[in-house]
This record gives structure tokens, sequence and C-alpha cells, in this order.
């Protein structure tokens, strides 16, 4: 008599149902439970003393397979399976990789969950789920099971659609999602193949199915300028239409700023405050004025006081939160706020009267901010004044520009004064300076791309960059003394893990970090200081930058790393960031109220916020960054064959991501395109070394490149070596990636047999792009492993450069 007769308490039910009935659920749960660790199918056998019973053995593997199907037991990668109950459940949202794995960021901020292609199947980018981790993968990384789908975050999808043998599907757009879109012929809309349209998604995927949609819209033909920005738009979901209770919000508004809303405040408009800006400009939300007293200097920060118009609750305020932040287009801007404010009534315009929150700090000559107070205001901008004119005046000392602001000179020059006091105390703090390149697309007749050239960083910009610092200093410091629920700009530490890997990194080049346990700032800077000139500083740079952490919103304040300063809010920009115009409702409570009682936001709510702006921030980063790569790639899709001189900006172990230095973009030098040797990866010294020659390929090395291939669509770039004809004809990039564990169902593999598969390349570490305003750096493994493309360090240096 097998053991399960005696001892599984389901066993009578089980032998009326079947002829030869194996052990009951309740009992195989029982047995695992019992046991030290998993147990394979064959040790079960053994267990339930089924040896030789092939019949039974059969129907013990069905009933195993029920059970993991149904979430009641799980089987780790060396087929063992484990209870539920005494697997770790973890709930969080999944991030897509373009690779077609995945990862589980937890709700509870533990350590992602590696999901494999097949999980992956199931989900989509954004989703959110429950997952069982079964153990560690081989990299040492918790890797999960899919047990529930808890909500589908991707009710429509944007992307090209494909007409091959009568097969119609959409290839998404979001480098995220793996998964093409299969679509009903019946369903196309009038769609033409090629074009980009939106899909409903009528079916999600499933392990054994693709998801199934259905077009909306279509959005216009592939090479239709602009076509990028519509694009990057709706596959991220980024609001673009303004809801019609905002529209009726600021119908009739007064252009003008009304006499009643003007008083009770600290009249300014006599006061000689300028706007110091871009060119191209629209919306002016900060200026300054300077002067010099008998212990440093007093300066004045006035920033536009958006929340006198857009109040807690409003129909603006609802549509700003769900923005969240301006969003900045090559060309093209999504602001936070309609237009009639972020251009209007809240921009700083020359010569017209406008309410501001100012910032009056006095500065001493050491740089610390010795003295601070705010008040509500009201001024009138003396000039609008552009950083090219301020360079001019104060670095470049031209007469003509001098003479056209004559009557500004006296508080342009102490502002220059402040400046460099501020900046002295900056390097005596030790705040992390990195030494990025920023560029940008300039434009000619219909969006035609005519260069893309580096941005140019002159005091000017460093002036306005330190006065925005001091202000958000105050500002953090005053909710802080206060005890007001706030959002600071929090910018943690590195993790010791992080720590550990730079200095090994490090101590291949004969290098050290200092600091013990925890480096400050200081021990970073000084580091970048002792290799500054030396032909792998950007190598050396580049592991820094993958060392830090993302830079978040939080109520919470754990001070900003990268600045080096105890107390940071952003409070200078709240026309385009909701984190900003949050702090400036703190300060106005206190400034009306005295104390933070009756505030209405509480610790709790401001924890959401936080986690909202920050996730939206990054989504602006990724849409920008997508538009972005689309138009470099259309820029040299008439440059396939020619040779350019560049540098390797990245080493990874399947290539070079190689920067031309004429256009500043980055494509890839795929290892198989190295044809004279075998090469293999060193991921301490992040180079490249021949099997053979010897020949090492290492960041920031000169190399010159011919371009194979562009493909919009990926987004990608390939390069070979000049002389490599034989790579040049063949390079598709049908190599380029691992093979993708994809089983599909027979619908699924038909449908494939009649296209070609589409492949993803690995995609180079964001940490390696040249940082844009405000932007941070992003870490990842060879193998793709990072969990996000979104910026993972904040680069002091660029905490308030403006776009």
């Amino acid at each position: 008599m097998s053991q399960e007769t005696v001892s599984d308490p389901q066993a009578a039910q089980e032998a009326e149902k079947y002829d030869n009935p194996v052990a009951s659920r309740e009992f195989i749960l029982q047995l695992l439970s019992e046991q030290d660790g998993p147990l394979t199918l064959n040790r079960l056998i053994s267990h339930l003393e089924y040896d030789g019973d092939d019949e039974r053995i059969e129907g013990l593997s069905r009933r195993m397979r029920a059970m993991e199907r149904d979430g009641q037991v799980i089987r780790n990668r060396r087929g063992g399976y484990v209870p539920v109950t005494h697997a770790e459940l973890v709930r969080g949202r999944v991030l897509g990789h373009r690779d077609g794995f995945g990862f589980l960021v937890p709700d509870d901020g533990g350590d992602d969950v590696f999901l494999s292609p097949r999980v992956m199947r199931a989900l989509l980018n954004g989703d959110r789920a429950v997952v069982q981790v079964t153990g560690l993968d081989r990299r040492g990384r918790r890797e999960g099971n899919l047990v529930e789908v808890i909500e589908r975050a991707n009710a429509e999808i944007v992307g090209r659609l494909v007409l091959e043998a009568g097969i119609a599907f959409v290839v998404p757009d979001h480098a995220r999602i793996t998964q093409d879109i299969l679509v009903p012929m019946t369903d196309l809309m009038g769609a033409r193949d090629g074009q980009i349209v939106r899909v409903a998604l009528v079916e999600q995927p499933t392990l054994r199915h693709k998801p199934v949609g259905k077009v909306v819209e279509v959005l216009g033909d592939h090479m239709s300028p602009g076509m990028e920005i519509d694009v990057a738009i709706n596959s991220h979901g980024i609001p673009h239409e303004w809801p019609e209770e905002v529209l009726a919000a600021i119908d009739g508004l007064n252009p003008e700023v009304e006499e009643s809303h003007k008083s009770g405040r600290v009249d300014l408009r006599s006061m000689p405050l300028v706007t110091i800006d871009g060119a191209d400009s629209k919306d002016f939300d900060d200026a300054v004025f300077c002067q010099a007293t008998p212990e440093g200097f007093r300066l004045l920060v006035a920033i536009a006081d958006v929340s006198h118009y857009v109040n807690v609750g409003s129909a603006l305020d609802r549509e700003g939160f769900n923005r969240a932040t301006s969003v900045y287009f090559p060309g093209r801007v999504l602001p936070m706020l309609p237009e009639v404010l972020s251009n209007g009534l809240c921009s700083l315009n020359p010569a017209v009267d406008r309410l501001c929150l100012c910032a009056d700090m006095l500065i001493n000559n050491e740089g610390h901010i010795a003295k601070f107070r705010f008040f509500e205001g009201v001024m009138k901008s003396a000039a609008r004044l552009t950083y090219d004119t301020v360079a001019k005046v104060l670095v470049d000392q031209d007469a003509e520009a001098r003479a056209a602001n004559a009557h500004l000179l006296e508080p342009l020059e102490t502002l220059h004064g402040v400046y460099k006091v501020l900046r002295s105390a900056r390097e005596r703090r030790g705040a992390i300076d990195f030494d990025t390149v920023e560029t940008k697309i300039v434009f000619g007749e219909g969006r035609k791309i005519e260069a893309i050239v580096p941005y140019e960083r002159n005091d000017a910009h460093k002036i306005i960059e330190e006065c925005m610092i001091a202000a958000n200093v105050a500002a953090g410091r005053f909710v802080a003394d206060h005890k007001i629920p706030a959002l600071y700009r929090v910018h943690d530490r590195p993790t010791a893990e992080k720590i550990t890997d730079l200095r090994a990194m490090l101590a291949e080049k004969g290098l050290s970090l200092g600091g013990g346990d925890q480096p400050s700032p200081k021990d970073f800077n000084a580091l970048l200081s002792q290799v500054q000139g030396r032909a792998d500083f950007l190598t050396i740079q580049t592991m820094i930058l993958r060392s830090l952490k993302q830079a978040v919103y939080s109520p919470d304040n754990l001070g900003h790393f990268g600045l080096a300063h105890e107390f940071y809010a952003h409070f200078t920009s709240p026309i385009r960031r909701y984190p900003d115009l949050m702090v400036h409702r703190a300060i106005r409570h206190l400034l009306r109220t005295g104390a933070p009682d009756r505030f209405p936001y509480n610790h709790d709510e401001m924890v959401i916020i936080g986690e909202h702006c920050s996730n939206n921030e990054r989504r602006a980063d990724e849409a920008t960054r997508d538009a972005t790569d689309w138009l470099k790639c259309e820029f040299m899709l008439d440059k396939v064959g020619e040779v350019f001189e560049g540098r390797v900006a990245s080493v990874l172990g399947f290539g070079l991501f190689v920067e031309l230095k004429d256009f500043f973009v980055e494509g890839l030098l795929h290892i198989t395109a190295l044809t004279k040797d075998y090469y293999h990866f060193d991921p301490v010294t992040l180079s490249l070394r021949g099997e053979r020659s010897g020949r090492v390929y290492a960041l920031n090395d000169a190399i010159t490149v011919r371009v194979a291939r562009v493909d919009l669509d990926e987004r990608k770039i390939d390069f070979v070596l000049p002389d490599d004809d034989e790579a040049l004809s063949e390079s598709s990039g049908d190599a380029r990636s691992e093979p993708r564990d994809d089983q599909e169902s027979d619908e699924d593999d038909a449908a494939k047999k009649k296209r070609k598969p589409r492949r993803r390349r690995r995609k180079k570490p964001a940490g390696d792009a040249p940082a844009g305003d405000d932007d941070e750096n992003a870490d990842s493994d060879d193998d793709g492993s990072d969990t996000s493309s979104a910026p993972e360090s904040e680069p002091g240096a660029a905490e308030e450069s403006r776009k």
C-alpha cells in the first residue's frame, strides 16, 4: 500500500474520482512543507513510492504542472518544487528590457527580482504583478516566477504597422516592450504598411499568446517631420492635451496681474531684478539681484509665484500633478502648465508686474548663507538677458555689450562676485563636478537636421546655477526647520556594494578612493581632480558616475550627496516642476500661518507625490532620449558607408559604443565586427583584449569607423572598421542580439514563419551618454541587466541647469 493511501486525508475523494489516484494537492503541499528544501519530481515519486508505476507517475506530473500553473507551488531552476507558503512573494512594478527579460521593482524598495524572457511573455513593461522568488540566478540576483498580474499598465501602445503575407502586427516603439502586437486584418482602420499607429489592446499577453490589438488612430507616416516626438509622447503615455476643465479654468484669465493681488506683498518693482536664460527660452521663472554688503553680499532670487494661481485641488493643480514636469523635446516643449500661465502670467517677462516668492539671502565672504528669509513680493523685471550677453559683459568685457547694459553693470558685476565666493565654498565643500558634454540639435526648414553641436557653457550659466542652488538650500533649511511636510531633492550616498566595485576597478589603474567605508563627496572630487588630464580621465569619470545613486523626491531628508548639502529642496522652477510648486505651498503656508498646522498635506501623501514626480521625471527623460536618438539616426541615414573619426565611449561584453567626433552621435561596433582576432571582455578595466594580437580597446581610445547600418525603428547605428568590407556588406543587425527565449503558441509560430523575426540589441548604458540638463546617469552591467534606463546619478554641476 502506497504512503499516501495511509496519510493522505483526501485519499478517499481521490479514489472516487480516478481509477488510479495520485496524491491530493493538500497532501503534496504538506509533504513539500515538511522538507528541508525543494523536491524534484523524481524525489516526489520516491517519497510517494510510485517507482515503476508509469500511470501514476504521469498523473503526478500532470498534477504538479497544474499546481504550478495555479500558483500553489513554484519550480526553481533545478526543477525542485516549493510550496507557495514557503516562497518569498514580492509585489511590484514590471520593468521590461529590450532584450526580452525584465525585472520586478518591489513596492517595498528591496532588491529587484529578475524575470526571465519566458516569464516576461505574460507581462508588459509597467504592469503590476506578484512574483515568487525561486532563488538566485547565475549573477547572484533574485529570480522569480509570475504568480498574479495585479494591474495592466498598457491599454494602448504606439508602434509601426507591419503587413506581411496576410499577417498584421505592430512593432511597439517603446524599447521596453519587446512583444509585437497582433492585429486582425479587419481592425486596421485603413492604416498602411509602415505607418505609425496607436492600437488598443483587446487581449493582454499570456505565456502562450502574444497580445492582440486593434488600430484606433493612425498617427502618420514613419518619416513625417515631428513624428519622432508624437511617437515618444504616445509611447510613454505623456499627457499632451489639456482637459476641458483646464481650458475652462484659464478661459478669460486676465493677462495682467490684478491690483488686488499685489496688496500685502513686498514691492520689488524698483529693484533691478533681471532674468538670465537661453536665447530661445520662453518661460522665465527666476530673476536675480545682488548687492555688496559689509559682511559679503545680499542675494535675492525671485521665483514666479505659481502657487498663487494654481490652487490646491483645482483643475490646474490636478493636471499639473498628472504631468509633474515640463518635457523638453528637441524643438518642442510640452509644458506642465498651460502657456497662458507658463509663458504669460507666471513668467517673469520684462517691464511687466509679476507676483513672486523671494529668497532673500545674506552670503558671507566664505560663501555660506549667513541669514535668509522668504517673502511674497511683486516685481518688474528690469531686463531679459541671455547667457551669451552676460558672458560678454562680465567675462569678455565686450564694450558694446557693456554700453548696452550700462545701467545694470554694478548689480551684474556684484552677481559675478557672489558667484565666485559661492563657487569657492562649493570647492571647499567637495561637491562633485563632472565634466560632461551636452549637445543640441540644430534644425533647418522642415525640421531637417542641419547639425548636432555641443552646448557652450559659460560663466553666466554657472552664475545662475550657483544662485539657484543657494535658493534651494535655503528652501530646504526653511521647511526642515519648521518641520512641515515637504519634498526634498534627495541624492543618497552610494551603496557599499557600489563602492567596493568602484574601488576594484580603480585598483586596476593604480588609484584609490579615500573615505573608508563611507567616502564623502570631497573624496570623490579629490579623485576626479587627481586624474584630471589623464588619458583615461573619461573612463574613470564614467566609473564614478556609475557608482552613484539616483536623485529622487522624498519627504524624508537624506541630504544631497552630489552637491554636499545637508538640506536641499527644489524651489526655483515651479513653472516646470511640480515638486517646486509643492515647496512653494509649504513656504507660503508658513509665511501666512507661522506653523505647519492645517497644511493640506501630510507625510504619507508627500511620499506618494514624491514617487509620482520621480517616476514622471524618469519618463520624461526616457521620452526625450528616444526622440533624440530617433533624430540622430535620421541624421545618419544618408551617411551609411562613410568613414568618421571617433572615440570609444563605452566598452561592454558585446562590443564598443563609439561616439563620432564631428556629430556627437554614438553607435555600436559589435564584437563580431572585430574580425581579425578573438576578443575577451575585462569588466574591471572595461576593455576588450585580442587573444592573439594583444590589441586592447578601452574607454576614450581614438578609433576610425565606417557607418555600416542605421536602424530608425530600433534607434541604432552600427559601425565596422574601415577596412572590413565583408562586415559592412553583411551587417544586418540580426546577429547582434542574444536569442530570445520565446516558446510561443502554434498561432504565434505560424505568424513568426511569415515574417522576419524582430531582434533587439543590447542598450548602451545611459551613464555613458552626454548628460543633458538635469540629466543623471545610469548603471548597467555587460549583460544589459540594468533595472532602469533612467539616469542613476545626479551630477551636482547639472542640478540647476535649465533647458
